[in-house]
């Protein structure tokens, strides 16, 4: 199958693209910088993009039979200044927008768009057990996956089906929280943040990419579906997770007070609880290799 995917050099990216290279598909970039664009030492292609400026080079999109859209401004690379949370907001709407416009242009679209989103979708959430059902949240990020997801809406009316796989934390020691966190824990300079009461819905690196792979291939799964392990955990819970994988102690909790001045609007992110499950995706009969925290934590290891 030929697949083109974007955001494909971060960590589920890059990862995604590996997995499908190893099994034999064709793998198309969507790269912003067209000095590397064209042949690439792994054997997929790189074609050129501005996705601020609505271009996609459409030539290279022929014959595509799925999109994976991950391409997105870190949500926790830097502060929350003013315009940051506008890169963040416009990073997403206006890239999927130019990707779902060209999609929906091409003579002969995609069978399917697998368009990111996140847990964020659903705002802070307390100890409530959320699914796909559940109503969308009224805080910075929610309203920015609304429109994430809103902006791809020019693919669906093309027929394209359309998946929102809305991810929690993907736990892995190369990338993301789980880049920052290890290495403390490895140190013994580890413990809960805040409280410790709030609830992180994550998955494992192999199980985001096998879902991923998973709502390519099933043409009866549209729309949002939950990319968490079926166990959320608390932070509380993750810290002696990672504790008793690392036979490390962790003594050192960090008052929200403090992660406020550190992290600024963001510390409502990590102190903000979201205990989200993938209901849809177990009803479809997806197998988690890590359902469980202390796998993930294993796995991530």
């Amino acid at each position: 199958m030929r697949i083109a995917v974007t955001g494909s050099t971060g960590l589920i990216g890059s990862a995604l693209v590996r997995s499908l290279l190893a099994d034999g598909h064709e793998v198309v970039r969507l790269v912003r910088h067209r000095s590397r664009t064209g042949p690439q030492p792994d054997g997929s292609t790189a074609i050129g993009w501005n996705p601020l400026l609505g271009q996609v080079e459409r030539d290279g999109l022929a014959g595509v039979e799925a999109v994976v859209h991950l391409a997105g401004a870190g949500v926790g690379d830097h502060r929350w200044t003013d315009s940051y949370k506008r890169e963040i907001r416009e990073s997403r709407a206006l890239g999927t927008e130019t990707l779902a416009v060209a999609l929906a242009e091409l003579k002969e679209p995609p069978r399917v768009l697998v368009s990111a989103s996140a847990v964020g979708w659903y705002g802070q959430t307390g100890d409530r057990v959320i699914d796909e059902d559940s109503p969308a949240g009224r805080d910075f990020l929610a309203e920015v996956c609304v429109e994430w997801e809103a902006a791809a809406r020019p693919a669906e009316r093309a027929g394209i089906r359309v998946v929102h796989p809305r991810t929690g934390m993907v736990l892995s020691a190369a990338g993301g929280a789980g880049a920052r966190l290890f290495p403390l824990f490895k140190l013994g300079l580890g413990g809960r943040l805040g409280n410790g009461r709030q609830y992180w819905s994550f998955i494992s690196l192999a199980d985001q990419v096998a879902a991923l792979r998973f709502l390519i291939d099933r043409d009866d799964l549209s729309g949002a579906v939950n990319l968490t392990a079926p166990d959320p955990v608390t932070n509380a819970g993750l810290t002696a997770a990672l504790g008793r994988a690392l036979g490390r102690p962790t003594p050192f909790p960090v008052p929200e007070a403090v992660l406020k001045v550190v992290l600024g609007e963001l510390a409502v992110e990590v102190v903000g609880s979201h205990r989200v499950v993938p209901r849809r995706l177990l009803d479809a009969g997806f197998r988690f290799a890590h359902p469980d925290v202390d796998s993930a934590v294993r796995a991530a290891l």
